[in-house]
């Protein structure tokens, strides 16, 4: 290989979406007599050694492995024994997750989640001080020490982000992506219209969760772990107040996810009166998360929490009490045919009002937007007796919205990862300044159920009475879960109103045109949303584009069921060339394998049908901002390509439908590579 091909493959691992940002500051070269991997010949600067070459994923780790002591010795300048450590420990679970890498991890003591005992130190450094070969001091006790309490926060981005969720974030080693589909590393090759369900993160999100990892570190080194939390969620919660332009006084408290946050707000619910029973009135509790319904009466709705405690799902969680009632109204009628939104709005209030005539006080719920787009009750007060919490965890909401949502009293559950596309599993609760007070006030009488523990660490909520309850420190996989999605909302906030309700009614009328005219799709149209206090914002504008499939060669004809659609799915975000026959054409195979990302599978009753799985293509706030990789493309161009793009997934739906035989003989996986 000649010294030019082995400096552009370097440098194209260098310019790599999840190592470009870590590369600034420090320079990477190949040197021939470089015997080591690599060496850190002064600081930022690295020589890549002949022995990084010998494959693609030994070079990707040597390069990830500099990067990350390049930036440990800043770290931790005065100790340059416990730099490599540092950095080794994330060297080390980054080679967990690279394809290629995993059989090249240095120890296995640097990925055990406790830290290694001084003891076994002079052994780590031993091997590890090649990379370091200007270092004299020995690691000792202080090294110990000071690397025991950095270790929670130790790892690559993408390793951080998967903790502190549920298994759904759990990478798989097979594919490279989690339970849905997606990656916490940028997959720019794939295109990803799945904003309802979760979205593998950008470049510019992985850019903010590295940062945030940096900046956690720094002041960690400073002010330890707890510290370093402490100042990143109150920074995350400040950043929220700011984007939404709400009273300061607004107090956030952070969730893993949106029904988490459900637990928050019936816990909330019940300060108001701790001896009255309380009933919780849900709308369309089918299109709300999966775990909904359980946490709305203080269950356990998985059998992990998001602190990685087991619990029974189902059972009761621990202070939570027994008379909680959940009141269900549904948005459809059994054969699905979508209910009149005034119906839907008067049973709300006559359940709404038949709970309090019987003493009891009542959580009424605000769906806006459901998996399939829909908004309900359209009319919702707080009243006595009557706490309002707003789910608008897909965030497809403006801020004038939210803003007028908590100027009447509503609490608001958002989050950062559906429709502005950051990582799965970043939630926020939203308190106006009335219902905050009750963290205060009602805590000096009442406490909180002490079950929540086990989901909340004590920074997750405002410095208040409240935080008392919970005794471990905040979710550092959360933080950077919000950093990212924070980059995206940071990006989608800097655009002028008129381009966002431009971008997304062409991006409606293209996509929902193309679904009523490919005879193999059956588009569920949603009625027009209603926002009387923001009624020219964009977010009046239908983004989630909900449609059928139908059955190929099926006699009578029928739409594919829950688990059919479910296969169609996890088809399109892979390569399915191979799995075509001969007789494919060039651009059938071309088509094939293309990966499109979408939303996943909803099951939803049509008149003719029973169940029917309802696969979703969503208008993201990245439609609107721009991926950076096309950041060389003009807005006009870019929206073009991106319409276009989800067009192809429409067609590469029915090519699926004509070839279904080949392709289920060969049944392929979604990967994270392209």
């Amino acid at each position: 290989m000649s010294q030019r091909d082995v400096e552009l493959r370097l440098q194209g691992v260098l310019a790599m979406a999840d190592i470009a940002p870590l590369a600034l500051g420090c320079r990477v070269v190949f040197v021939e007599e470089q015997t080591a991997s690599f060496a850190l010949v002064r600081p930022g600067e690295a020589h890549v050694g002949p022995t990084a070459l010998t494959s693609d994923g030994r070079l990707r780790l040597a390069v990830r492995h500099a990067l990350e002591l390049c930036f440990a010795l800043e770290l931790c300048a005065d100790d340059e024994a416990l730099a490599g450590l540092v950095a080794a420990r994330s060297a080390a679970l980054f080679a967990t997750l690279e394809d290629g890498a995993r059989d090249l991890a240095p120890d296995a003591a640097l990925v055990s989640s406790t830290p290694p005992q001084a003891t076994a130190l002079a052994t780590l450094w031993s091997k590890l001080r090649q990379h370091q070969p200007s270092a004299a001091r020995e690691p000792g006790p202080e090294t110990a020490r000071r690397l025991a309490s950095l270790w929670p926060l130790l790892g690559p981005a993408e390793y951080l982000m998967g903790i502190g969720g549920d298994v759904r974030i759990s990478l798989d080693a097979d594919t490279g992506l989690n339970a849905y589909g997606c990656s916490p590393r940028p997959r720019p090759w794939a295109v990803t219209f799945a904003s309802s369900t979760a979205s593998s993160i950008s470049e510019r999100g992985y850019a903010g969760a590295e940062t945030a990892r940096r900046r956690l570190l720094r002041a960690a080194a400073l002010r330890g772990a707890d510290g370093s939390l402490r100042e990143e969620a109150n920074a995350i919660r400040r950043a929220l107040v700011d984007f939404y332009a709400v009273p300061p006084e607004t107090e956030v408290v952070l969730t893993p996810s949106g029904t988490d946050g459900e637990l928050c707000a019936l816990a909330i619910a019940l300060l108001a009166d701790p001896a009255k029973p309380l009933s919780n009135v849900l709308v369309a509790p089918e299109e709300s998360g999966t775990g909904v319904p359980l946490a709305a009466t203080g269950r356990h709705f998985a059998n992990t929490t998001a602190r990685g405690v087991a619990v029974t799902k189902g059972a009761r969680i621990p202070g939570f009490p027994e008379h909680t009632r959940l009141v269900s109204v549904a948005i459809r009628t059994d054969d699905g045919v979508l209910r009149q939104m005034a119906d839907v709005d008067a049973e709300c209030r006559d359940k709404v009002a038949a709970e309090v005539a019987e003493g009891r006080r009542v959580l009424l719920h605000v769906m806006d937007q459901t998996k399939t787009g829909l908004l309900a009750p359209t009319v919702a007060e707080t009243a006595e007796g009557v706490d309002v919490v707003v789910d608008a965890c897909q965030a497809r909401v403006s801020v004038a919205s939210v803003q007028a949502y908590l100027a009447r009293g509503f609490m608001v559950l958002v989050t950062g990862s559906k429709f502005f596309t950051g990582p799965p599993f970043a939630g926020a609760l939203l308190l106006p300044p009335r219902v905050a007070s009750r963290l205060a006030t009602r805590l000096a009488t009442f406490s909180f159920p002490t079950g929540l523990a086990d989901y909340f660490g004590r920074f997750e909520w405002p410095d208040t009475p409240a935080s008392a309850a919970f005794a471990g420190s905040a979710n550092a996989g959360l933080m950077l879960r919000w950093a990212a999605a924070l980059a995206e909302m940071k990006a989608f906030g800097e655009t002028p109103e008129s381009a966002i309700k431009e971008v997304l009614s062409r991006f409606a009328n293209r996509v929902s045109a193309a679904i009523e005219a490919n005879p193999d799709l059956d588009l569920h149209p949603v009625p027009p949303l209603r926002r009387p206090a923001a009624a020219e914002s964009w977010d009046v504008l239908p983004t989630i584009f909900t449609f059928s499939v139908r059955a190929p060669g099926a006699s009578p004809p029928r739409w594919l069921g829950v688990d059919e659609a479910r296969q169609i799915y996890g088809w399109l975000n892979s390569d399915l060339s191979r799995c075509l026959p001969e007789s494919a054409t060039e651009a059938e195979r071309a088509l094939a394998a293309r990966r499109f990302h979408i939303g996943q599978p909803v099951a939803l009753a049509t008149p003719s049908q029973k169940v029917t799985g309802a696969l979703r293509i969503c208008a993201g706030a990245r439609l609107v901002s721009g991926e950076p990789s096309q950041a060389v493309l003009d807005p006009a161009a870019r929206l073009e390509r991106e319409i276009g793009d989800a067009l192809a997934g429409l067609e590469k739906i029915s090519l699926i439908l004509r070839h279904s035989s080949a392709i289920q003989a060969v049944n392929p996986r979604p990967t994270f590579q392209g």
